[in-house]
């Protein structure tokens, strides 16, 4: 009942349908989040690449994770290497202990590596990365400003606390003087 009677929703556009329900005349919202206009658009994801264009094989997985991933007597080969045959590229992936979910996986990094190649600073590898670089810089940048007026603020306490220690023995110095003339 309470989710019917909420108005806003954040980051998100609402479309609202007013019905009257009974005699009570409670208000049916149909919410949709949709992505504003206002947002950049990112570019697509990279196409899938031809089965024909590249060579997969199954290998036994390495390093840290014991049991998980590393060979065993069981010879478990989860790890995949796809080689793209036009650029030679060569790809490992040993995401998951999962086949399956390694080449899915696999096949997405090796899509977006050759647009990286083909587009350069136009794709979508290159675009998320540098959204996530300025928002790192940001982040930093707000975080040495945080501290720096927590500095300064500390600074004029402690520098508050000193003036008045000072304007204390000014004060005893001058009824010393004033006692001494």
């Amino acid at each position: 009942m309470l989710r019917g009677l909420l108005s806003v929703v954040s980051r998100g556009t609402v479309l609202e349908n007013v019905t009257a329900v009974n005699s009570n005349s409670i208000i049916k919202r149909n919410i949709c989040n949709t992505t504003p206009l206002w947002k950049k658009k990112m570019p697509d994801r990279p196409a899938p690449i031809d089965e024909a264009d590249f060579t997969e094989v199954f290998l036994h997985g390495s390093g840290p994770g014991g049991q998980k991933i590393e060979s065993l007597p069981n010879k478990t080969s989860s790890a995949v290497q796809l080689k793209h045959i036009p650029t030679g590229m060569v790809l490992k992936v040993q995401a998951t202990r999962s086949r399956t979910q390694n080449r899915k996986i696999a096949r997405q990094m090796l899509a977006e590596r050759l647009e990286l190649l083909e587009k350069g600073k136009e794709s979508r590898v290159a675009i998320v990365g540098e959204t996530k670089k300025k928002r790192k810089s940001s982040a930093v940048k707000k975080s040495k400003r945080k501290y720096r007026l927590l500095a300064e603020e500390k600074a004029m306490k402690t520098g508050e606390d000193k003036v008045e220690v000072e304007e204390e023995e000014e004060e005893e110095g001058g009824l010393r003087i004033a006692k001494e003339s």
